[in-house]
């Protein structure tokens, strides 16, 4: 009560935020009949006066009210489009590095060129983000020229260019890309091994379009860029017919006991073997020979079956063609779950996309192993300044301001929407539903008022258009198997008597003009006259005229979504623009939303009724049901995306460290400091083992020491003589010696060597020793993510085993880095500037050339890894005797107990990196 008493009299921190924008749309609105005297040269060379004011020290700020006036007068000239005041205000939200939460229809792509204009005068880069190739290069090229009238450059990013292509693009002003493509080129710019192979310019300003699908909804899945690993095809080709034989069960929740062979946890898409099912699949493990007589999937060299066996029940339980992929070209294609859009690239991992390929009898891939991985959190908390605008913002308000610190402000429509949304009708069942869809639709139709009908998957879409069919009503379908043709579809939605069945949000950024969308029907012209143009413009008017007069778009839900946000982006398809239009949603209890979240009482209270199946009821408390769910939902989601981004802020913190020294080092002519450092540092290491600290000479092991030197290092001194020709000699004056004889011992070795060759060289040893190892170390935080949670099995909490142990693994990774480069650098011999360009080109024939790209919307193809160290030795650089190096003992295992007698696993010994 109190809270709203205040909000009374002082107005919402939203009411507050628009108000002060308010005052300088009306300094705008003054300035605006003054430029609209310029001329054009005069208007363009506003440009230069700003920037010169911010090199005088003006702000960006001051130079708002100013510059925004610019672009509306360029907009009117350019595109014929004048920005309104909401749209002043929306650019104002996004400067000040705030979400615009505008409706459907508002012209959010023209907003965006006022924020990105001003904050693309300091000469930093804009990034403008959207959500697929097609609206970024469509946004591009049409806002381009408006920032080339103001004498700003503009580039476009989309998937398969060429790095020289990206280059250049990431070089203009301000550039136009989807996330994916962005984030996918900041992290293979952290895997290039030359400066010039690098593609972007840093992170300083980012709008992001579309913001709820970006940050929300994608923001579950890590970015991740992969090679191929070992391959298993069999082992799943064989284990998919194996899962047939097992039978359903249901999980007793008050005995905790389970019937049947497994049990299904339909809220987290995630399966498990009863004890009753591991024993039946043992047997049928040993039938099909994959285990013999007396083994168990519990011994250790089996323990990894399971994951092929869950991953095999998930993709046959759980995992619906049509639904959740589809199959074209003889691949799985994964349907994102939010667009229903073809998530080209993606591929689900722990096997899962394996088991899927088993079971649809297609070529299986090949797993992947991680080459690097950032989280779309993680990545756009970079930019210095960021924000976005979407029209469905508000309901996760709190997660955008606690996770990005962006603060959403929700615009006011430039008309008052004249929308109705009717109240869902809940049906019995699935058939009552679809009945009762397919009867409006055909009433509807006979008005000639347009209808976009909202499907929450490609199976749904296909069985409506099939009734459709049926019914001989004419339609359009948009699911991800047309995606190409999906503006198209969507423009022309809104003509007289269309009908139009899309998979949930899809062809969103592409607005439904009432009448049909006119400038795509004259850009179709081979010959557009004036006259044809003229034609145009006419006939549309009297389409548009006849859409108005039946009521505008009727948009019908076939499902409530599990989130309100898309439920809201549908709805906002009706009523742009203070459109009229209508809204409903048709649900039953069988929906998959009702079937997983609300209560089964409901349905029985609703057939004790004596309630038709084709009979829709309007309940508070179904109502509160739907809602509860969704809720419940949400809250489900958002804490995946907390958990995630908690495991993943501490790699975060390693990756900032190894990126920053790793960038650093790339741009240093020479690291030959850098390189005797790490030497000291690994030889003093070394001494440890053999000589520890504060040891009497007695306890010393100088054979040990000395062998150890050779066999790792290629180092032949005389430690022993040295102890002989001076017995005072102690531990810090044997280690000081020890490096200063190494050093001694390199620089004569790179001493017949150019200085630039041997810069060089050091420089891409160590940044292949930190590619090779960070690849290694990211392997192993991968199986830590994936299994900590068992540390919760014996009353430790999972996350804070995590930092412990992965603090643990960072330092071994840095430790392995220094090993490995200085035992290579000890070990070859430069004789030539030939033969520093051999070995460049072997490292660069090794380098794998196609990386898999791997998240919800895109591919991407780029590689910088290196070789093992005995293939590095081999290609034209010899040891200091002239001789390729040879490994002359078997290979002792990472994990197993070190030859020298330490006491410790060999890779924690005498066997780093080795």
């Amino acid at each position: 009560m109190a809270f709203n008493l205040f909000k009374k009299l002082f107005g919402s921190r939203n009411d507050r935020i628009l108000k002060q924008y308010a005052k300088r749309v009306a300094q705008i609105n003054e300035l605006e009949a003054s430029y609209e005297m310029l001329s054009d040269e005069a208007l363009k060379a506003k440009t230069q006066e700003f920037q010169a004011s911010l090199a005088s020290g003006v702000s960006l700020d001051e130079l708002l009210v100013p510059a925004f006036a610019t672009v509306r007068e360029a907009g009117k000239r350019v595109l014929g489009m004048r920005h309104y005041d909401v749209q002043l205000i929306g650019g104002m939200a996004l400067h000040f590095g705030n979400i615009a939460e505008m409706r459907t229809g508002e012209g959010k792509t023209l907003v965006a060129t006022l924020a990105a204009y001003l904050n693309a005068l300091p000469g930093k880069g804009v990034h403008v983000i959207t959500v697929n190739d097609y609206l970024a290069a469509r946004d591009g090229e049409w806002m381009g020229r408006l920032f080339e009238f103001l004498g700003l450059s503009t580039g476009i990013i989309v998937s398969g260019q060429s790095s020289q292509e990206k280059q250049l693009a990431y070089a203009m002003d301000i550039t136009y890309g989807t996330n994916n493509e962005f984030g996918f080129d900041y992290l293979r710019d952290n895997m290039a091994i030359y400066p010039e192979e690098r593609v972007m310019r840093g992170q300083y300003f980012a709008i992001v379009d579309e913001v709820d699908s970006i940050l929300i909804d994608e923001a579950r899945t890590p970015l991740i860029i992969s090679g191929p690993a070992e391959d298993k095809a069999d082992i799943y080709r064989r284990i998919n017919p194996l899962v047939q034989h097992l039978e359903r069960g249901e999980e007793d929740k008050e005995t905790k006991t389970s019937t049947g062979d497994y049990t299904v946890d339909e809220k987290h898409k995630q399966v498990y073997l009863t004890d009753q099912g591991y024993e039946k699949f043992e047997t049928l493990l040993i039938e099909a020979g994959l285990l013999n007589d007396g083994e168990s999937l519990y011994d250790l060299e089996h323990i990894s079956l399971m994951k092929h066996i869950l991953a095999a029940l998930r993709a046959n339980v759980l995992y619906e063609k049509n639904t959740a992929y589809i199959v074209q070209d003889g691949e799985v294609v994964i349907i994102d779950e939010f667009t229903g859009r073809k998530m080209q690239g993606r591929r689900w991992g722990d096997g899962l996309h394996q088991a899927v390929e088993a079971k649809e009898g297609l070529t299986i891939q090949p797993e992947s192993q991680t080459y690097a991985s950032i989280t779309f959190q993680n990545y756009f908390r970079q930019y210095e300044k960021l924000s976005g605008m979407t029209g469905t913002a508000d309901t996760e308000a709190g997660e955008f301001l606690s996770t990005y610190s962006l603060e959403v402000v929700v615009i006011p429509p430039n008309k008052i929407p004249q929308r109705n949304d009717l109240p869902d009708l809940v049906f019995l069942d699935m058939e009552g539903k679809f009945s009762a869809i397919i009867r409006d639709i055909k009433t509807i139709h006979e008005t000639k008022q347009p209808i976009l009908v909202g499907t929450a998957s490609i199976e749904m879409s296909e069985m409506l258009s099939s009734l459709l069919t049926q019914a001989k009503i004419p339609h359009n379908v948009l699911n991800a198997k047309q995606h190409e043709k999906e503006a198209y579809v969507i423009a022309q939605a809104g003509r007289p008597g269309a009908i139009t069945i899309a998979t949930n949000m899809a062809g969103r950024g592409t607005d439904i003009v009432l009448g049909g969308n006119l400038e795509m029907e004259i850009d179709s012209l081979e010959d557009p006259t004036p006259e044809k143009i003229a034609e145009l413009k006419e006939q549309w008017k009297a389409r548009h005229a006849e859409v108005l007069s039946c009521g505008g778009l009727m948009v019908i839900g076939s499902e409530r979504h599990e989130s309100r946000r898309i439920d809201n982006q549908l709805r906002g398809r009706s009523g742009r623009q203070g459109d009229v239009g209508t809204t409903r949603f048709y649900l039953s209890l069988d929906d998959d939303l009702m079937r997983r979240f609300a209560s089964e009482s409901v349905k029985n209270m609703m057939r004790k009724l004596g309630m038709r199946s084709d009979e829709p009821i309007e309940h508070k408390m179904v109502s509160k049901s739907i809602e509860r769910a969704q809720k419940q939902v949400e809250r489900m989601y958002q804490d995946e995306r907390a958990n995630l981004l908690k495991f993943d802020n501490i790699s975060n913190e390693q990756r900032k460290v190894v990126y920053s020294q790793r960038n650093e080092l790339m741009d240093t002519d020479e690291v030959g400091e850098t390189i005797d450092s790490i030497r000291s540092a690994v030889l003093t290491d070394i001494m440890g083992r053999f000589v520890p600290q504060g040891s009497l000479v007695e306890q010393w092991n100088v054979a040990g020491l000395t062998q150890a030197l050779e066999e790792e290092f290629s180092l032949t001194l005389d430690i022993q003589g040295w102890l002989d020709a001076d017995k005072s000699m102690y531990e810090e004056q044997l280690r000081e010696k020890l490096i200063a004889e190494a050093d001694a011992l390199y620089q004569a070795k790179m001493a017949g060597v150019d200085v630039k060759t041997r810069h060089h060289f050091e420089k891409e040893v160590l940044l292949r020793t930190i590619d090779q190892q960070w690849r290694a170390h990211l392997m192993e935080m991968d199986y830590l993510r994936r299994w900590i949670h068992l540390k919760g099995y014996a009353q430790q909490e999972p996350f804070q085993q995590y930092r412990q142990q992965s603090a643990k693994m960072f330092e071994d990774f840095l430790h392995e880095v220094m090993f490995e480069t200085i035992q290579l650098l000890s070990r070859v011999q430069i004789q030539s500037p030939e033969d520093v360009e051999a070995y460049e080109a072997r490292q660069n024939a090794e380098r794998p050339q196609h990386l898999e790209a791997s998240h919800p919307a895109a591919q991407g193809i780029q590689a910088a890894m290196t070789a093992e160290v005995e293939e590095v030795v081999e290609s034209s650089v010899t040891d200091t005797d002239s001789e390729t190096y040879r490994r002359e003992q078997p290979k002792v295992g990472r994990n197993d107990p070190c030859p020298c007698g330490s006491g410790k696993k060999y890779k924690q010994c005498c066997g780093k990196l080795s």
